[in-house]
């Protein structure tokens, strides 16, 4: 016999939630096999099989919590065990499927981001968001079911979603089974295994002077009141880690203002702007692109800014992150928005993209709220919110005048910089977001 525990899935946490299981009690198994989906760190990830044998006992079931280091599943490796065909670790593996997903998905959405800016210039303003609401699903929680006998991994399932394909009607080759993003993409292309059309939820979109958001709201809340208490799982356990671990670590402080954007000029992408007045801050105030380690009381100013960007769905909060921003043309930090927004609604984000960020941005103010006092994410050292934008009266030369504005609080780490670091900062993003362009 053998014990398989829970390893440490990269992400340095205690515990992980079993989302499916793709054996059973008696399986014939052979390693490298889809297992298990477990969600870790706001990220499902595939634990396959690790060695040959027959399935003895499951340690857990969907729903459940297992401790890193606990009994996950246990194996009869005896002799006879039977003999399966290896699968392929360079086509079939978890991880590859996985990869090569992502990397479709990308490729569709860079390829519709050009068809957009070359058909409508103004549109791209109006496909992501900076924060707020994502569009989500329940889709993660049966991605790895069986598909008239064929298996998906979650973000080929994602890939199929994207391009309306059928997962029954096509053919898999993969071993045991498994359906592979290129066996997705040669469906989709023939149109021999079109998804049926199902109602879609209601987006509500705004123009390029309000608060940017693609906000989906289901039919029926997916929260249900019911007078229980109910251990929480997945995202939110993880998010309630990281704001209780902000909460005890960070001294925080936060400073509030407004920027008046009356002068933007037509078709302005919000997302794009803030992004480039936080890049544009943090080389006019180094301080505050940092990482502060507590326990050394020693603080890293760092080159590039990666931004980490707060994103609310209905399973907790996720922060993506969107590398290099200052590098970034405002092209490329659309189509980054568009990948983001993508990866957050098939819940494919890769573990190693929600963290290392050098900044916070959030946008609480998409339905309502001016300031706020927003949590930094350690080792971060700063975070700003931009709160809903509205008109205000202004006194001009020879009367006055209603302009848009759009509020911003920054709250940063006052163990690792000072208040005038933190102002300078501030009116350093309100002077490259007066600008009309």
């Amino acid at each position: 016999m053998s014990i398989f525990k829970l390893p440490d899935l990269g992400e340095g946490l205690p515990d992980a939630e079993i989302v499916e299981w793709h054996v059973k009690v008696g399986d014939k198994v052979t390693e490298d096999q889809p297992m298990v989906s477990m969600e870790t760190a706001k990220a499902v990830v595939d634990v396959p099989v690790p060695v040959t044998g027959t399935v003895k006992k499951l340690y857990g079931e969907p729903g459940d919590v297992i401790d890193t280091g606990a009994p996950l599943i246990e194996f009869d490796t005896g002799d006879g065990a039977i003999e399966e065909p290896a699968v392929d670790d360079e086509k079939d593996s978890p991880t590859k499927l996985r990869e090569e997903a992502e990397q479709v998905l990308m490729d569709l959405d860079k390829e519709e981001s050009q068809q957009t800016s070359t058909e409508q210039p103004a549109a791209a303003s109006k496909q992501g968001t900076v924060v707020g609401q994502m569009e989500t699903s329940d889709t993660v929680q049966d991605s790895m079911t069986d598909f008239g006998g064929k298996k998906a991994a979650p973000a080929v399932r994602a890939l199929a979603k994207k391009l309306k394909v059928d997962l029954s009607l096509v053919e898999a080759t993969g071993t045991g089974s498994v359906i592979r993003p290129s066996d997705v993409k040669k469906a989709a292309q023939s149109g021999q295994a079109k998804a049926s059309e199902s109602p879609k939820s209601t987006v509500k979109q705004q123009v390029t002077t309000e608060a940017p958001t693609v906000a989906t709201k289901p039919s029926q809340p997916k929260v249900q009141a019911d007078d229980n208490w109910q251990q929480v799982k997945g995202s939110r356990r993880t998010m309630a880690r990281v704001m209780q671990n902000a909460h005890v670590t960070v001294v925080p402080t936060t400073i509030m203002d407004d920027a008046d954007i009356h002068a933007w000029q037509a078709g302005q992408d919000i997302t794009v702007r803030l992004i480039r007045s936080l890049v544009v801050a943090a080389q006019a105030e180094p301080a505050l692109n940092a990482w502060f380690d507590g326990d050394k009381l020693a603080r890293r100013i760092i080159s590039h800014v990666d931004i980490g960007i707060a994103v609310d769905t209905e399973d907790g909060l996720f922060v993506p992150t969107m590398r290099n921003c200052e590098s970034l043309s405002p092209q490329k930090v659309r189509e980054e928005m568009n990948v983001i927004k993508e990866q957050v609604k098939s819940r494919s984000i890769p573990p190693e993209s929600m963290k290392d960020y050098t900044l916070m941005l959030s946008n609480f103010g998409v339905y309502a709220g001016r300031y706020a006092t927003p949590i930094i994410t350690p080792p971060c050292v700063a975070i700003v919110a931009a709160g809903k934008l509205r008109h205000e009266v202004v006194p001009v030369m020879g009367g006055m005048e209603a302009h848009r504005t759009i509020p911003l609080s920054l709250t940063f780490d006052h163990r690792a910089a000072t208040g005038g670091e933190a102002a300078r900062f501030l009116a350093a993003m309100i002077k490259d977001l007066q600008k009309s362009q």
